[in-house]
């Protein structure tokens, strides 16, 4: 499996322009919802927060990688979102975000098993300075998608 074949387009947001982490998770999840990945926004989100406390999930270079394994998660997906300003989040080199990618994952154990591949397929891309530039800069959904190929 390659990272663009767990991209589905319609979870995809770019150019976005929200000034905090929990306005860009609601984006993201309501997108996850309206498109039946997620089968409650205020639940999913609660776990999502669970998870954040555990840890910085901003991993550097404006990326953020937020997840959540959820019994509200009925298909596993991913959620991308771009935004035009860096946002306040927790990250390893102390910068903010502008890419989040949410991970929606079910608990159960094929839940976890998928949050580990796809977690293990993003960060070897993510690991590229130049792919996180150009994903930094997206404009469109293909930009995204084009990113990752």
């Amino acid at each position: 499996m390659q990272v663009v074949d767990a991209i589905d387009s319609k979870l995809v947001v770019t150019e976005l322009d929200v000034s905090t982490k929990d306005d860009m998770l609601k984006v993201l999840i309501e997108r996850l919802t309206v498109n039946g990945y997620v089968n409650d926004l205020d639940g999913f989100l609660k776990d999502v927060y669970k998870r954040e406390a555990e840890g910085q999930t901003g991993i550097g270079n404006f990326v953020a990688i937020p997840h959540g394994k959820s019994v509200f998660v009925d298909k596993v997906g991913v959620a991308i979102g771009i935004n035009q300003q860096e946002i306040p989040w927790e990250s390893l080199d102390d910068n903010g975000a502008k890419v989040v990618i949410l991970f929606a994952v079910g608990n159960d154990t094929e839940g976890a098993q998928e949050h580990l591949k796809l977690l293990s397929l993003f960060a070897r891309k993510l690991g590229n300075d130049e792919i996180v530039n150009h994903l930094v800069n997206s404009k469109t959904v293909d930009d995204v998608i084009n990113a990752f190929k």
